[in-house]
């Protein structure tokens, strides 16, 4: 534990070395596994740094570092991440580092928890006494365990029981997971948020993709020509000049072959309408 004069001597070194970064951010760290912590803070290395302590003392650095929007976020246990690196770039390395996590008892299931059926690497013995426990229906066979089906253990939403817990262990299943997330990130005086990390490549891609669907029936239904729609236009007025031109028995182009058609489908109807033997040889038959 640092004395005074030494936690004084702290602040004064962690300010100086944040002033020299460009990039500095508050990351929650309090529900985060330590190997998980270990993690990110190694594969940021070198040209990022970490630091941890008390609130006051990282208020206090943050303070005398100029750093003091970053200080609402200051909340519970966190590190103050100090980077070179551009705040999304640095955003992405560490949403990369998901730790996958065992249930415990009571935990709700974050999404539908289920196995399949098929052969496990289990051997004989207590294991199956867990799963079938747990309502897994499985059967031994040539010595192996297998879980004759498939079914969902946990519904989204709902608490995982104690036997649940132990069969999903033994079955090395991880429903749950940890990932290093920032509450803020600062650079040349601009704020990050979570709202903004969450604009990425594939959200923008998305939202264009979205906009672009909305504008291109919005001008197909003003009748509004583009580069966009015009094969679609040109389509649905060849398609209305078809249509008229059957109605209006114009035998032009197309028009003509579906007329040709309409034609054939009618004189396949007036023949069937029409006797095969015409009754002048009826007559003749009856006289002989």
């Amino acid at each position: 534990m640092m004395i005074k004069a030494q936690k004084a001597k702290f602040v004064e070194e962690m300010a100086k070395k944040a002033k020299s970064y460009k990039t500095a951010g508050i990351m929650p760290i309090d529900a985060l596994p330590d190997r998980l912590v270990q993690k990110t803070r190694n594969g940021l290395k070198p040209d990022t740094m970490f630091i941890t302590g008390r609130k006051t003392l990282l208020m206090r650095i943050t303070d005398k570092a100029g750093l003091k929007i970053l200080q609402p976020y200051i909340t519970g246990s966190v590190a103050l991440v100090l980077s070179n690196k551009e705040p999304m770039e640095l955003y992405e390395t560490v949403s990369r580092n998901v730790l996958k996590l065992q249930a415990k008892p009571g935990q709700v299931a974050p999404s539908d928890i289920r196995i399949e059926s098929g052969e496990t690497s289990i051997a004989p013995g207590q294991a199956v006494t867990e799963l079938k426990s747990a309502g897994i229906d499985v059967q031994i066979q040539k010595g192996k365990v297998i879980i004759s089906k498939g079914k969902v253990l946990v519904p989204k939403g709902q608490k995982i029981s104690l036997p649940i817990t132990k069969a999903l262990k033994t079955l090395d299943i991880a429903p749950f997971e940890a990932k290093a997330q920032f509450a803020v990130m600062l650079e040349g005086g601009i704020t990050f948020t979570e709202e903004v990390f969450k604009i990425n490549a594939t959200f923008v891609k998305d939202e264009l993709a979205r906009d672009f669907m909305s504008a291109y029936l919005l001008t197909l239904n003003m009748g509004y020509v583009t580069r966009y729609n015009i094969t679609e236009f040109i389509g649905r007025a060849f398609r209305s000049a078809l249509g008229l031109g059957v109605e209006a028995r114009i035998p032009e182009g197309e028009a003509a072959e579906k007329l040709a058609g309409i034609a054939a489908l009618q004189a396949k109807a007036l023949e069937a309408m029409v006797p095969k033997t015409a009754p002048e040889e009826k007559k003749e038959e009856a006289k002989e």
